[in-house]
């Protein structure tokens, strides 16, 4: 017989709680359980994350109606062997909605970032300008160091923003941000990703400081443009 798995979840901490538990268990199914393996007892599982048992008995009764695992008299519950198949079918739509929402956020980016540059140049004061050398300081030093400057790079397209003189456009922003965050995390470990994104909001800066709106418009374009490259490549 196969031994049980111990749990390598994290603590909970969410209002539909049995919910979060199946997640959980799927995600533990998935990275490092087999057909036939045992889920760790209620009690353990229920201290790992931090739950109670009940929580822990309704997650596991829901993950028995969608055949992902079946419990066995004295043995406990097992995962089923059709549970990998659908787990990665699950997986396969997951991607294709991931990709269509990249595609979309990238889509947008290029309808907004542009003329928020373009306005940037128009109405950035020295300060907003001195801002955006002190980012584009920080993601140097970062770049030279070997890290990944993901806060820099957020923070450039941010000032822009705040820059173009429009109050509403960082609202809107701040829910973009948090949306591309992960995806900024990816690409910019892609090989030579952090040296063109660096290069590109340097062209972009330098446009800005000539208070140049369509060379400003053009560089932001381009940079959006090289992004989208790198991103849907790195992300097939």
């Amino acid at each position: 017989m196969r031994e049980t798995v111990k749990s390598e979840s994290v603590p909970i901490r969410t209002a539909k709680v049995y919910e979060e538990v199946a997640r959980q268990i799927r995600c533990q199914i998935l990275r490092s359980l087999r057909p036939g393996d045992m889920l760790p007892p209620e009690r353990e599982l229920a201290e790992t994350l931090g739950v109670a048992r009940s929580s822990v008995r309704d997650a596991i009764r829901s993950l028995e109606l969608q055949d992902l695992v079946e419990p066995r008299s004295g043995a406990g519950t097992v995962v089923r062997e059709t549970c990998k198949v659908w787990l990665f079918n699950r997986l396969d739509n997951r991607l294709v909605e991931k990709q269509q929402l990249l595609g979309e956020i990238l889509g947008f980016r290029k309808m907004v970032e542009p003329t928020l540059a373009a306005e940037a140049a128009v109405h950035a004061s020295e300060t907003a300008i001195s801002m955006l050398e002190k980012c584009l300081y920080r993601q140097e030093e970062k770049i030279d160091q070997g890290e990944i400057a993901v806060q820099e790079d957020c923070e450039f397209h941010y000032r822009i923003a705040m820059a173009s003189g429009n109050n509403f456009v960082p609202r809107v922003l701040d829910m973009l941000m948090d949306l591309l965050l992960e995806t900024r995390e990816h690409s910019l470990q892609v090989g030579g990703r952090p040296q063109k994104s660096l290069a590109g909001h340097q062209r972009i800066l330098v446009a800005i400081k000539r208070h140049d709106a369509e060379a400003t418009y053009g560089a932001m374009l381009r940079h959006v443009q090289d992004v989208e490259k790198i991103v849907r490549t790195s992300f097939q």
